[in-house]
């Protein structure tokens, strides 16, 4: 996987998260006209529908104010080339092999989490922030990486990076 191969894995990350800030934005709609239709008007002291629906559209906001600065922090985000003896950074590929299998990850400013397709291949997104996006920052090829997961650990090499 070459550098035009990031350019693409960055457009469909961005268009994942336009993809879910229309729907936020949709839903945040909705909320809000539901805050204030007349069926949420109080009935009594203890109703608090109305206000319910304020702090969920208030939260969906939130979530897509998030998303705007995503969005931004990708426009920025600048993607490096690395060799085989470069240690693992932002904007890394990285291959690592855990076994019989070979999964291969992003290092991503923001967006973690998401599994995008290349080459037929699945890439995962990380973040440094992420555990396993700490454990592999700085390594290099041939390096083993040893981390306590959720349900399991990971005991894998670094088999490329690019």
């Amino acid at each position: 996987m070459e550098t035009a191969d990031k350019q693409t894995l960055v457009a469909e990350l961005r268009a994942r998260v336009e993809l879910e800030m229309q729907s936020l934005r949709e839903s945040q709609r909705a909320a809000q006209d539901g805050a204030i239709h007349e069926e949420a008007r109080q009935e009594d002291p203890k109703d608090t529908r109305a206000i319910e629906a304020q702090y969920i559209a208030r939260g969906l906001a939130e979530r897509v104010e998030t998303l705007q600065g995503t969005l931004a922090a990708l426009a920025q985000f600048r993607l490096d080339g690395f060799g085989p003896d470069d240690p693992v950074g932002l904007s890394a590929l990285v291959a690592l092999h855990d076994g019989d299998d070979e999964r291969v990850y992003f290092l991503v400013p923001v967006g973690g989490g998401e599994a995008l397709e290349a080459n037929r291949t699945t890439v995962r997104t990380l973040t440094p922030a992420s555990p396993l996006g700490r454990a592999i920052t700085g390594k290099c090829v041939g390096d083993d990486v040893e981390l306590e997961l959720p349900g399991r650990r990971l005991d894998a090499t670094i088999e490329w990076v690019r």
